[in-house]
């Protein structure tokens, strides 16, 4: 049976992905391997979480569901604190790390170059979910609107992120006939805090970041509502995914996927951290659905999903 050979010399459906994997059933992300000699089943699980704001109050806030992740899958599992995108899409890529969350602008990139299967993606208590970009400034800015931009500067945080680079780019595009170098100066800061902090603290004039990790950072007092203004607020867009990497063993991904939707949010340190922004569980999700808003705007921006 074809399927059974190594990726790379299959002839196989694929569509976007890398030729390492395949797409049999046509569900946008690669299929795990039926040849077992292909298959992991790593003593330790490596976890990361998607690089914003400070991995150390992350490891904290992920301790009790990593804790419940061991109980499940009878394995020890280990935090592994990411510094950028590109770093954790890389070591899904290698084979060093096993379970993820890709935050919404890499998610497509981490499935198509890394075989990053999402499955799960954080809700609120009645079952809504997402968030909006968001393109901020700071009170006495001389900015009014998304037009007074223009012969100025604006922050982003990554090429890989959706609210922090894909989305304002084709929205200021498509919506202010406003391009990047030519209309303004773009800068990066690197992650949606040190944007949101920058604009706080006045080193710069706007910026466009995700209005999720915004309100965490006012509920934890890091920044002070009447810092900021917002000037644009997007449609809602999905948040974080969480799923696996597509080569775990099909029974130890589905002991990952139980420990996600039976895990106990109330009294845990996840929900000490992200009840902040009214997150309350983990609900069921598909790339394929989820992220189509996300691919459009990919496309819109001439975004390659092809690894580097």
């Amino acid at each position: 049976m074809a399927i059974a050979a190594p990726a790379s010399a299959q002839d196989c459906p694929r569509g976007d992905l890398d030729d390492r994997y395949c797409d049999v059933d046509g569900d946008l992300i690669a299929d795990t391997p039926t040849d077992e000699s292909q298959l992991l089943d790593p003593e330790t699980l490596v976890f990361a979480y998607t690089p914003v704001e400070d991995p150390a109050v992350y490891k904290e806030a992920w301790s009790d569901f990593l804790t419940h992740l061991e109980a499940v899958t009878g394995k020890s599992v280990q935090f592994f604190p990411v510094q950028s995108n590109a770093a954790q899409i890389e070591a899904m890529r290698s084979g060093r790390l096993h379970i993820a969350g890709f935050n919404t602008g890499s998610n497509p990139l981490a499935v198509n170059c890394a075989g990053f299967r999402p499955f799960t993606i954080m809700a609120s208590a009645d079952g809504g979910f997402g968030y909006e970009m968001e393109i901020i400034t700071y009170p006495g800015s001389g900015i009014d609107s998304v037009e007074d931009i223009r012969g100025g500067q604006l922050a982003f945080t990554s090429p890989t992120s959706n609210s922090g680079f894909k989305a304002p780019s084709a929205i200021l595009m498509s919506d202010f006939d406003m391009v990047s170098e030519r209309d303004f100066e773009p800068v990066f800061s690197g992650k949606h805090d040190n944007s949101i902090l920058g604009v706080a603290n006045q080193d710069y004039p706007a910026a466009s970041i995700a209005n999720s990790v915004m309100s965490r950072m006012i509920e934890r007092e890091v920044i002070t509502p009447d810092q900021v203004v917002s000037i644009y607020k997007s449609q809602t867009f999905p948040t974080t995914g969480f799923g696996v990497v597509y080569n775990l063993k099909p029974e130890l991904q589905e002991q990952i996927r139980e420990a996600f939707f039976s895990f106990e949010w109330e009294g845990s340190s996840l929900e000490a951290e992200f009840e902040k922004s009214n997150e309350a569980q983990f609900i069921e999700m598909t790339y394929q659905e989820f992220w189509d808003v996300i691919r459009k705007i990919d496309t819109a921006n001439n975004v390659s999903y092809a690894c580097e």
